[in-house]
């Protein structure tokens, strides 16, 4: 019998989770935390979510001990996306779009999927950037903000320190580089129209792992 354990947190809430895949469902993962897993007999490990600066991240070598003994090991959506991208030549399987972007050299930084979330319920504190770069591509191609708006506001967003980043606070960092109106005709779409990649990612590979199991 297969024994799945999935490292979870902000980016999709574990009730939405547990309805797509009944699996172990275990916080962001530390350094330490896989090959647990792996003791604890897991034969499929989902790794989304994971500490990058409050703790020690996942190893490369706890990685790769699961996929030695067996384990497969399925990455997503933040943490996940950014070492299947690392380790999809060893046996590591990757799923999704920021995987891709990672593994395409799209992206480089972990900045890209960092944010900051409440510790005990697990909610987002700050966007990050892979989903505020997703949500001005659509808002200008819905023609909700210009092109010259949507390059103001990337660069302000990409000047924040990670836990600062919200909607609001990328609108006032983009100052007067783009009009005080289009700013709010923005800040009143993103409460509806925000894109949440990491979340689809996911999604998708909570999926995956549920077709594996035929």
């Amino acid at each position: 019998m297969q024994k799945i354990i999935v490292f979870l947190g902000p980016s999709l809430e574990q009730s939405a989770a547990e309805k797509i895949l009944p699996a172990e469902y275990h916080p962001p993962a530390k350094r330490g935390d896989l090959l647990a897993a792996a003791r604890d007999g897991a034969t499929i490990i989902g790794l989304i979510d994971g500490v990058f600066h409050q703790e020690s991240a996942v190893a490369h070598r706890e990685i790769l001990t699961a996929l030695r003994h067996g384990i497969t090991v399925v990455g997503a959506s933040s943490m996940g996306a950014l070492r299947a991208a690392e380790m999809d030549t060893l046996g590591m399987l990757g799923i999704g779009e920021v995987y891709r972007m990672y593994k395409s050299g799209e992206l480089e930084s972990d900045d890209e999927v960092a944010l900051v979330f409440d510790p005990s319920s697990g909610l987002a504190l700050s966007e990050p950037l892979i989903n505020i770069r997703f949500t001005l591509k659509l808002a200008r191609d819905t023609g909700i903000i210009d092109p010259d708006a949507h390059d103001s506001l990337l660069i302000s967003a990409r000047s924040l320190f990670y836990p600062k980043r919200t909607y609001r606070a990328i609108v006032t960092g983009a100052g007067n580089t783009m009009d005080e109106k289009a700013g709010e005709r923005f800040l009143n779409w993103v409460t509806s129209g925000a894109c949440d990649q990491k979340r689809e990612d996911a999604v998708a590979a909570l999926e995956y792992i549920r077709n594996l199991l035929g």
